[in-house]
């Protein structure tokens, strides 16, 4: 999986068909990724993918309640 993570909420969300019809704060995303300026920061995981490189990963969420 990917060193770090975005977390979006749905703040902007109105309830318009444009919004998917959902209301403000009816939704979140979690989006795996690489940290924000990573090319510049060398303390950082490489972003860079050289010719004849393969990128692949996979981010499994699990969630529970007990």
């Amino acid at each position: 999986t990917e060193p770090g993570v975005q977390f979006y909420t749905g703040n902007f969300l109105d309830g318009t068909p444009a919004s998917g019809g959902y209301p403000k704060n009816g939704g979140l995303c979690l989006e795996a990724q690489h940290f924000p300026n990573s090319p510049d920061q060398p303390e950082f995981p490489s972003t860079i993918l050289k010719p004849g490189q393969v990128y692949e990963q996979t981010t499994i969420h699990k969630f529970s309640v007990e």
